[in-house]
């Protein structure tokens, strides 16, 4: 039994090894937040087993939990750029599948037809009138106008704490084109990843619930800056050394099992 044990402890140990290294590989992926591994141990015995004489049989992973910690800001002075200063997440859709994709990751440009997008995904935002006030619950992709009413090109964009999108002109007019729509999730540790800082909703996360930038725990917008990683790189150090240390401490014991093995049948040869 010791040598399934201890087997079962290194698989725990690799798979421990394997989330700090992801941790350390994204530690400067913007919006990336780590994760952390829940052990539980596994016992063998029955309904009518003496509870003092239960044997533990070694340990099982738990769960992969996320942490949704915000990360450190760094400053960057491109207006779209941004960072969420509270529990939001961005909403983003695919042009090519429609999927709905959530993320940390606020490093938007604006393409060749004038939407607002990262990795291929489009902004979502509350529909909004030209000064700014939301007409509209429905999200739609935020496209900037390549000229205003009065046929003057467009010159810049800027995006308020309040999320509210405004599209300037040469003519030195501005116009709000939406307002970032932000979502939350009952439980964010539910989420799916999907790589590229992005997530999706699942059954455990619940539904998406949408708000306006800045009101309540959604959380206000900052331009010109993105959120980091929240991976600490210190802490990480010290997780990956105490997982070596468990990964050779069972590969110590399953040597000592088989020493023993070996002295066992040496004796009745």
């Amino acid at each position: 039994m010791s040598f399934y044990t201890s087997l079962n402890g290194l698989k725990n140990a690799q798979t421990d090894l394997g989330v700090i290294s992801n941790n350390i590989a994204n530690a400067e992926t913007n919006g990336f937040k780590k994760s952390t591994v829940a052990f539980s141990d596994i016992v063998a015995g029955s309904a009518f087993t003496n509870p003092k004489l239960l044997i533990g049989i070694g340990a099982t992973v738990e769960a992969i939990n996320q942490n949704f910690k915000q990360g450190p800001v760094e400053q960057t002075g491109n207006a779209l750029d941004l960072v969420v200063n509270g529990d939001g997440f961005f909403t983003t859709r695919s042009a090519i599948t429609g999927d709905t994709l959530y993320t940390r990751n606020g490093a938007f440009e604006i393409d060749e037809n004038g939407y607002l997008l990262r990795g291929g995904n489009r902004l979502q935002v509350f529909p909004t009138d030209p000064a700014g006030a939301v007409t509209g619950t429905a999200l739609q992709s935020v496209q900037v106008p390549a000229v205003n009413a009065a046929g003057a090109q467009f010159a810049g964009v800027a995006v308020g704490k309040n999320g509210v999108i405004t599209a300037s002109y040469a003519d030195g007019n501005n116009t709000a084109i939406g307002m970032v729509a932000l979502a939350t999730f009952i439980s964010p540790g539910g989420l799916r990843q999907e790589g590229a800082a992005n997530w999706s909703a699942t059954g455990i996360s619940g539904a998406a619930t949408y708000g306006q930038p800045d009101e309540g725990f959604y959380g206000g917008i900052t331009s010109g800056a993105l959120e980091r990683s929240n991976v600490d790189l210190s802490e990480e150090m010290v997780g990956l050394i105490t997982a070596q240390r468990n990964f050779q401490a069972n590969a110590k014991a399953i040597d000592t099992a088989t020493q023993i093995s070996q002295t066992i049948i040496n004796l009745r040869t």
